[in-house]
């Protein structure tokens, strides 16, 4: 079950982080590029691993509605939960926080900060296999007030089994 538990200034941004029991903190995984090149297609290669952005609003995950867990296509890092998906309406699946590992409470997605001549935002990249995921922004709903913009390329989801989804609505 999603649950509040921390909130922390991370570059100039305050986090509320939401935490889901999904297990340990998996191992860094570094490949190559061509390793890379193997497990991944082209578009999630270009996105993933070069920093790219896929088609607004024609792209997987940004209409789904489905209960469950985004994974990074990487490594199955599980990075987002359903519960806190909304439409943005920005064209890309939108979050208004990540999942946290319950082993050290960190999200298991890292920012880093962005600077252009008009505005400054952050990258948002996988903490296990430096996958680029998106970017966020600080326009999101509350009780962040972030906007996670990610790459339905670079996820992979899984649905709540029906027990699960029983249990979330107790």
């Amino acid at each position: 079950m999603l649950k509040i538990i921390n909130s922390l200034s991370h570059h100039g941004l305050c986090l509320v982080l939401a935490q889901l029991s999904l297990g340990n903190r998996p191992d860094k995984l570094e490949l190559t590029e061509e390793e890379w090149k193997e497990r991944l297609t082209p578009a999630q290669f270009r996105i993933t691993r070069k920093g790219g952005t896929e088609r607004s609003f024609y792209n997987k995950y940004y209409w789904h509605k489905k209960e469950g867990v985004y994974h990074c296509i990487g490594c199955d890092t599980p990075l987002f939960s359903s519960e806190t998906k909304y439409n943005s309406n920005s064209g890309w699946p939108a979050f208004w926080a990540p999942i946290v590992c319950p082993d050290d409470n960190q999200p298991n997605v890292k920012l880093i900060p962005v600077e252009r001549p008009d505005r400054i935002f952050h990258e948002a990249k996988c903490i296990t296999c430096d996958a680029h995921l998106g970017h966020v922004f600080d326009d999101g709903p509350p009780p962040t007030g972030l906007r996670y913009c990610i790459n339905s390329v670079a996820l992979n989801f899984t649905e709540a089994p029906e027990n699960e989804l029983e249990d979330l609505e107790q």
